[in-house]
This record gives structure tokens, C-alpha cells and sequence, in this order.
């Protein structure tokens, strides 16, 4: 089947013929229709990432899937042949720049009646990324405020919509183009990030989902009330993500040096700090699709690019700017 790869890190894209995926007895086999882009694709291939996801080159990309269940392992209980499916695999399982993969029937779900393969594909690792950011970690509640970066970017998108959903204040920051697009999906405050220090006119803020890291995440840190909670997802990772990852002790020294300078400040100011790597979970991305169907969150596709023109949408993904996600899509 064919399949991009990476062979050497900062190298282009390879397209290439590669054995089929192998299927276990929990596992699904899904022809892939849609497959979104993330800036995560892009630190594994330039190597920013190989201390913390060490891939033995060569690896196929790709972290999200939107497709048509193929066949199903022999203790597959929840999927069947011609269902609709999506998933953000399991980080060791990477792939979805492929004809077909193989995926855990742990982290998929039934893609939502109201969208197509395309807007599903579009959504699992950032949806997931907004779902664990402000449920599971941040417990937003009504009535809190919270401060999305990066609004119209992938991740922001959709944590803007999911955050008004749970009741929230929600500020973003984003472009004076992009202003009126982020307040359709629900911020109530928009600041213009070429013009405005977002740390000068935000404060007393309950939690903050920084994208951008460095000087970004270091002023975010001043808009938190004490007890407030900044979340980032650009790193540096901090030691209770070395822990999970179950890191050797060498490694995780080196990771808490990583992220010592911010976790002191934090505590300085009486705040917290804390990395999020997402991670692949269907039974929450199954709640994700209930609140699509429910017109609650809708997915935002920039652009589509078919398969065979991967290297040029990894292109314009490093390039920025593009109001929510990237999707390759692949023909029957």
C-alpha cells in the first residue's frame, strides 16, 4: 500500500510502497479517506520531538484518521465492517498518511451523522487535545474565564467552542482578520496579538491553554488568579508527563530541567504549570461526536489537498496561518 515516510529527520516526505498494517484481535482495520495535519506531524519529522517520542525511523505520519472499517480483529466487540469511523491512533501506532491502518478499538469511534469524512478527519487530536485540557484537567466550570491562544489555529477552534459550551468566559487571542471569525465560535474577547499585550488587559483568569510556549507562556502566567492553572501544549514537558511516558531516570532529570525555570515562576506568582500531551482515547472522542451532532461543535477545515500533494500541505502547515485544520484525502 502506498504511504508517506519519514526516513531521516528534517528530511521532505517520502512517498512509498509499504507492507500492509497488521491487525490484532482488538484491533480494526480502516481504509483511510481523510487524514488531518498537525504541527505534531511536523516536530516528529524535524526531530524536535525524538527525546520525548523516540520513533525508529523510518515512520509513517500521520495522527489522525477518518475512514471505513475494512475488517476487525476477533475480539472486536464495538465496530464492524462498513462502519464509519475516527481516531487519533495511540502515539506508539502512528500512521494515518497510509492507504489503510490499523487501530485499537479502544481509541476509535463512529464518525457523526451531520459531518463528513473530511470535517471528521479534521478533528480527533485536536478535539481530544481541547477535551483534556479543559475537562479532564482543567474541570472548567460556569461562570470561570478562560484563555484560549491561537483561536483560529486547529487546537483553538475548537477549545473556543468547547469552553463557551461548559459556560465560560472565554479571551483569545488571534489576528484583526481572524477577530470576527473567532467571536462566531464563541469568544467574548479578542485580542489582536500584533497590537495588544494580551498580559496587559486580561486578568484574575482561571485557566489558560497556551499553543505557542516561550515568552507566550511566560506571560500567561501573569493573567491567572492565584490558584489558577496555565496548560500548555508546546511544552517544555514537566516531570509528571516523564512519569507517565515512564521515562528512564537520565531522561527524566533532563526533562525537569526543561520545564524548572517556568514551574518556579509559576510558583512564584501562586499559579501552576503543566504540560499536556494528548492522548488517544475513543471513549471520550465517542462524547466529542455526541456534542458535533448536537450542533455544539463543528469542525474547521482550512483546506484539503488529495493524497499524492502531502509534501505541499506539510508545506503550507509550516508556513501557518490558515484558519483551523489541514486534511489529505484519499480516493476510493
Amino acid at each position: 500500500m502506498r504511504a508517506f515516510i519519514v526516513e531521516k529527520y528534517k528530511q521532505p516526505l517520502t512517498q512509498k510502497e509499504v507492507p500492509e498494517p497488521e491487525v490484532g484481535e482488538r484491533d480494526v482495520l480502516v481504509r483511510v479517506e481523510a487524514a488531518g495535519l498537525n504541527q505534531l506531524d511536523e516536530k516528529i519529522r524535524t526531530g524536535e520531538f525524538a527525546q520525548i517520542l523516540p520513533y525508529r525511523l523510518p515512520v509513517i505520519l500521520g495522527n489522525d484518521v477518518a475512514g471505513t472499517v475494512i475488517r476487525v480483529g476477533r475480539l472486536v466487540q464495538r465496530f464492524r465492517p462498513g462502519d464509519r469511523v475516527f481516531a487519533r491512533p495511540d502515539e506508539r501506532r502512528i500512521g494515518t498518511f497510509a492507504e489503510r491502518i490499523a487501530v485499537a478499538e479502544t481509541d476509535l469511534a463512529i464518525v457523526p451523522d451531520r459531518i463528513s469524512m473530511v470535517e471528521a478527519g479534521s478533528l480527533p487530536l485536536v478535539a481530544l487535545t481541547a477535551w483534556q485540557a479543559l475537562v479532564e484537567r482543567g474541570n472548567v466550570q460556569p461562570g470561570q474565564k478562560v484563555l484560549i491562544h491561537a483561536g483560529a489555529g486547529g487546537v483553538g477552534a475548537i477549545a473556543i467552542q468547547l469552553a463557551r459550551h461548559l459556560g465560560a468566559t472565554v479571551a483569545t487571542t488571534a489576528s484583526a482578520p481572524n477577530a470576527d471569525f473567532v467571536r462566531e465560535l464563541g469568544a467574548d474577547i479578542v485580542i489582536d496579538y500584533r497590537s495588544e499585550d494580551f498580559s496587559a488587559v486580561l486578568s484574575d483568569y482561571d485557566l489558560v491553554l497556551d499553543s505557542l510556549g516561550g515568552k507566550n507562556l511566560t506571560a500567561s502566567l501573569r493573567v491567572l488568579r492565584p490558584g489558577g492553572r496555565a496548560i500548555g501544549i508546546a511544552g517544555p514537558p514537566d516531570p509528571a508527563f516523564a512519569r507517565r511516558q515512564r521515562m528512564n531516570p537520565l531522561l527524566r532529570l533532563a526533562i525537569a530541567a526543561l520545564s524548572r525555570g517556568i514551574r518556579a515562576q509559576a510558583k512564584k506568582l501562586g499559579v501552576t504549570y503543566e504540560f499536556l500531551f494528548m492522548r488517544a482515547d475513543g471513549e471520550q472522542l465517542t462524547e466529542i461526536a455526541a456534542l458535533v451532532d448536537a450542533g455544539v461543535i463543528r469542525p474547521v477545515v482550512a483546506k484539503t489537498y488529495p493524497f499524492d500533494q502531502l509534501p505541499e500541505a506539510f508545506a503550507e502547515l509550516a508556513d501557518g496561518g490558515h484558519r483551523g485544520k489541514l486534511v489529505v484525502t484519499l480516493a476510493d
